[in-house]
C-alpha cells in the first residue's frame, strides 16, 4: 500500500469503517464536531474528543464568546448521558 498517495478519510469515517456494526454496540457521535474528534476508546467504543476544540467550533461557526460556549457545551453536551456509548470529551490542554 502506498501510503503517500492514499485519499484523505476523516477520523468519522475510519471510527465508522472500523467500528460500526461491531457485536458489542456502535459508536455516537456529537453532531457538528467532527472537527474535535480525536479518536475512539478501542475497549468502550466511545468517540473521543478535544473540549477545547469543541469550544472553538461554536465560537467559529455559532459566533459565540468563549464563555457562551463552554456554558452551551458543559450544560448540553459535556454534562450529558445518552447511554453507553456515550461520547467522551478530555481536557486536551490545547489553551496553555
Amino acid at each position: 500500500m502506498n501510503f503517500l498517495k492514499r485519499e484523505k478519510v476523516s477520523i468519522k469515517d475510519h471510527i465508522i469503517e472500523h467500528y460500526a456494526g461491531h457485536e458489542d454496540g456502535a459508536p455516537l457521535f456529537a453532531d457538528g464536531f467532527d472537527g474535535a474528534i480525536l479518536g475512539i476508546c478501542p475497549v468502550s467504543f466511545r468517540v473521543v474528543y478535544s473540549r477545547n476544540k469543541c469550544i472553538d467550533i461554536l465560537v467559529d461557526s455559532d459566533g459565540m464568546t468563549v464563555e457562551e460556549a463552554i456554558d452551551y457545551l458543559e450544560y448540553n453536551t459535556f454534562n450529558t448521558y445518552v447511554g453507553e456509548y456515550t461520547p467522551i470529551f478530555i481536557e486536551d490542554f490545547n489553551w496553555l
